[in-house]
């Protein structure tokens, strides 16, 4: 047994020290950075890979604000690579793999098709590929019998425009144009369909130039597996959707269980960025670094609804985890995603300062309308529910899940919850909280003098504060307005 010599410290036991900067403008600073080894964002920014706080929704808004979600794994494999799926299909200069139905499908197979991947239009082809039309869903908008065929309502081959394979950007943009078309199929000198090109895409890629895309132009998403050997068949289902990175996602990532899948993956899928965690010392981001992760996450039991620490006794205050942490990673070339703990913006520049390279958040974001927690009211306020993945009913259900059948009444008691239940404020759109977040770190950036991460890491000096110095830092000696 032995006890460290110094206390360790969280956000609130610190603040950062001005120092003189050059900076004229927080619009100058830079927060670019790597979320893991050769995957960049452009605000230093992850969704937690909660069920209450990332599904696709989530995934989309975070990309195309420049950061990345990723997809929690307490759901079906199927249902988890459908919703990274959807992800893919939202954004691109070429949809390489349309949605498709047969011409004597149904509409109401049709409407089905559509809603469940959340699109527009489906392209008609024969079984050799063959483009025979497109519906949308104004074609089905008042279609009065669900079991016609969609060749009734469809729009023939011969009325289509169509552009040849591959295609290029300005000759898709002037024939949609010139037709004032939605939608662009690319074909083949055969005719078969290689491709959909779409204006709403299109405009995107203008309305989001910071958005993070692969090299096809689509949004970039991870996805969430554990660490049993039945994972890999998770991960296997969840990259043939489109997944960019793997996130091992289990309490204690420094044990054999998560050393082992960091391993199997980097084995089977060398070329997939890991993210491994979580961990609270330089020892745990040592191991899953030479195991092969190309990030880490660092927090054990910092999180708003993780009740780790009272549970167990174990963990280790958040910042001082990612001081100690990130000195070791950046020796290794692995960056540090700091996870939990993050309650406004200041705390995420302290963490950022420490020397992570991201921000996991969960409860900033679980309010928002993206998040897929249920809306209820209280006391005539809107709320919406989070819960940790280790609550109560969260371990409950994915013994469900895993098992493939209801639970038994002695499963209920078997469970010890290290997580809660709970509901946050309704904070509206994911973008605005981003914005919020983002500005707060370009300013505490231009209080370092930093224009980038590497220099506040650089520039950054802590002063530990007393009580009084934290009730001095908010507001006080006045009465707030709302």
């Amino acid at each position: 047994m032995r006890i460290r010599a110094e206390t360790a410290l969280t956000f609130d036991d610190v603040l950062l020290v001005p120092r003189h900067s050059r900076i004229a403008s927080r619009s100058d600073v830079s927060p670019h950075t790597l979320a893991a080894r050769g995957l960049a964002l452009a605000i230093p920014v992850l969704s937690a890979n909660m069920d209450t706080v990332t599904e696709s929704e989530m995934a989309i808004a975070m990309a195309r604000c420049g950061g990345l979600g990723i997809i929690h794994r307490f759901m079906p494999i199927e249902r988890q690579a459908g919703e990274v799926a959807r992800v893919k299909r939202a954004e691109g200069y070429v949809v390489e793999d349309p949605v498709t139905i047969e011409p004597h499908a149904s509409i109401r197979q049709a409407r089905a098709l559509l809603s469940g991947a959340g699109i527009g239009g489906l392209v008609v082809v024969d079984r050799q590929a063959r483009v025979l039309g497109m519906v949308t869903k104004r074609d089905l908008l008042f279609a009065p019998d669900e079991e016609e065929p969609v060749s009734e309502v469809m729009t023939p081959r011969e009325r289509l425009v169509t552009l040849q394979a591959p295609a290029d950007l300005l000759a898709a943009r002037e024939q949609l144009h010139a037709h004032r078309l939605e939608k662009l199929p690319l074909l083949d000198s055969g005719g078969k369909l290689r491709g959909l090109i779409t204006a709403q895409d299109i405009m995107r890629l203008e309305q989001h130039p910071q958005a993070t895309k692969d090299g096809k132009g689509r949004l970039r998403v991870g996805a969430a597996v554990g660490a049993r050997s039945e994972d890999l068949e998770r991960a296997e289902a969840c990259l043939h959707a489109g997944a960019d990175t793997f996130v091992v996602d289990i309490a204690h990532g420094h044990s054999e269980n998560c050393l082992g899948m960091v391993r199997a993956l980097k084995q089977r899928w060398p070329e997939v960025p890991v993210i491994a965690g979580n961990v609270a010392t330089p020892e745990g981001v040592r191991d899953l670094a030479q195991a092969g992760a190309d990030a880490v996450k660092v927090g054990v039991g910092s999180g708003s609804i993780c009740i780790t620490r009272v549970i167990t006794g174990f963990g280790v205050p958040q910042l001082t985890a990612i001081l100690e942490c990130a000195a070791e990673a950046h020796h290794l070339g692995v960056p540090v995603i700091a996870d939990g703990g993050i309650r406004r913006s200041g705390d995420a520049v302290k963490a950022l300062a420490a020397g992570a390279s991201t921000v996991m958040v969960g409860n900033m974001l679980a309010g928002t309308d993206e998040a897929p927690g249920a809306t209820i009211i209280r006391d005539g306020r809107k709320m919406k529910v989070v819960r940790g993945m280790a609550s109560l009913s969260a371990s409950a259900d994915r013994l469900v899940i895993d098992r493939g059948a209801d639970l038994e009444p002695g499963d209920w008691e078997r469970i010890v919850p290290e997580g809660v239940e709970a509901v946050v404020p309704h904070r509206g759109a994911v973008a605005e909280v981003l914005d919020q977040l983002i500005g707060g770190i370009r300013s505490g950036m231009s209080y370092a003098g930093a224009r980038s991460l590497a220099e506040l890491w650089e520039r950054a000096e802590f002063v530990r504060v007393t009580g009084a110095g934290l009730r001095e830092s908010g507001a006080h000696d006045v009465e707030p307005i709302g």
